[in-house]
């Protein structure tokens, strides 16, 4: 099966342009506060583990409301789950800018993380559900939006961040009221019509077997994900490098590097091997650089290089466990979402805590080995459910492939 071709992704209709567009800003969110952890932590007198809840209860949050998701947006629409969304984030970004004390701002970071898992989980089915070119070019357009969105983040809250350590979150909020009005002016109609889901339909899903063991394989992944992105700041500073420019254009350059293998690369090996084979043969790379990460803990070079080579191989991830789980099962996209989604952040709400503790207990480098065992696991689960994953492995041919296809058999 050949890979499907840029030109083809890119001709998309105005609906998937203003969610994606809006998707990029919601994944700035993710990474905007990194680079400014250390400083958040020296302003308000704050240990790291407790600098670290700021992405927890953003996470959890998430999480757990992602399981929800899609029964709010089987009965009031795509267009307005979306727009809820972006509108708790407008307005629990700016009171996160405006709090005095670390605790406060967790609070609203809790309330930010609630208008993420409605924009988010509902974004992904409206662009798989409009898309033209099949599921994966939609799925290659989704985790452009979010590898772009993770790149700028860390680079916007660097520039912003050496300002103060509020800028980001003001940032934040006009940059996602500009997001807002992108939906509202360009998502015209909802691209499905709503067809309302029980409750208790994403916990459910989790019981089909290829549905849960990719979930749990995600919640082990996003624990070596977050290892990656939120405690390295913290490595970082103990290297000296404190600054939020410099900690921004680190975590910038891990960021293309996400975004260029999520849309080069990820298709051309997806395109040549199965997808779980894939998973097989990169899960154990990413083990293996956090591993790295933790023996070389030392050198300031040799944890900046970990954690660009770790934006490669979590690009090429995150797109091919999206795209596995999107073909897994026959259930409706906002289903499969919801359900995978929610696992798959309750793993990164742990991970940033759990590291610093980590950390303060034994060494530095133990948050990394931790991270790379937590990855390793997560390949034993996707080799373990094997058997309950060949739909995923199956060649699903786009429509225009499939015209190519017919047009060889004319042809002879």
């Amino acid at each position: 099966m050949s890979p499907q071709k840029p030109d083809n992704i890119l001709k998309q209709p105005t609906a998937v342009w203003a969610v994606a567009f809006a998707s990029v800003i919601a994944f700035m969110g993710i990474g905007l506060v990194d680079p400014i952890l250390p400083a958040i932590a020296a302003s308000l007198q704050a240990t790291p583990t407790q600098t670290e809840m700021l992405f927890t209860s953003y996470l959890l949050i998430t999480g757990v409301a992602m399981f929800f998701t899609s029964w709010i947006s089987s009965r009031i629409g795509a267009k307005r789950t979306l727009l809820i969304g972006l509108a708790l984030i407008v307005v629990f970004a700016l009171a996160a800018g405006l709090s005095q004390n670390v605790w406060t701002i967790i609070g609203f970071r809790a309330g930010w993380g609630l208008g993420n898992a409605l924009f988010i989980s509902t974004a992904l089915a409206t662009i798989v559900g409009a898309a033209a070119g099949g599921t994966s070019a939609a799925i290659i357009l989704y985790e452009a939006a979010l590898g772009l969105g993770i790149a700028i983040g860390p680079l916007l809250g660097g520039l912003l961040g050496s300002w103060s350590w509020r800028g980001p979150f003001f940032g934040t909020a006009t940059l996602m009221a500009i997001g807002f009005i992108a939906i509202v002016v360009m998502l015209k109609k909802n691209p499905e019509k709503p067809v309302p889901t029980k409750l208790s339909a994403p916990f459910r899903a989790l019981g089909r077997p290829a549905l849960g063991f990719l979930a749990a394989a995600a919640l082990f992944y996003n624990i070596g994900f977050f290892v990656l992105l939120a405690y390295t700041p913290f490595a970082l500073a103990d290297l000296g490098v404190k600054d939020a420019i410099t900690l921004g254009l680190i975590f910038f350059g891990w960021g293309v590097a996400l975004a260029v293998t999520s849309v080069l690369v990820a298709p051309l090996l997806t395109a040549r091997l199965p997808r779980t084979r894939v998973l097989w043969l990169i899960m154990p790379l990413l083990a293996l650089d956090l591993a790295a990460a933790g023996l070389l803990v030392g050198s300031l070079v040799a944890l900046i290089v970990c954690v660009i080579v770790g934006g490669l191989l979590l690009g090429i991830l995150n797109t091919v466990l999206t795209e596995c789980v999107m073909e897994a099962t026959d259930l409706p996209r906002a289903v499969a979402s919801s359900a995978y989604s929610g696992v798959r952040f309750l793993g990164g709400a742990i991970a940033p805590p759990a590291a610093t503790l980590l950390a303060s207990l034994f060494a530095r480098s133990t948050p990394f080995y931790a991270g790379a065992i937590s990855v390793l696991i997560a390949a034993a689960l996707v080799m373990l459910g094997h058997k309950h994953l060949k739909r995923v492995d199956a060649p699903h041919e786009t429509r225009e492939q499939e015209a190519e296809v017919l047009a060889l058999a004319d042809a002879d």
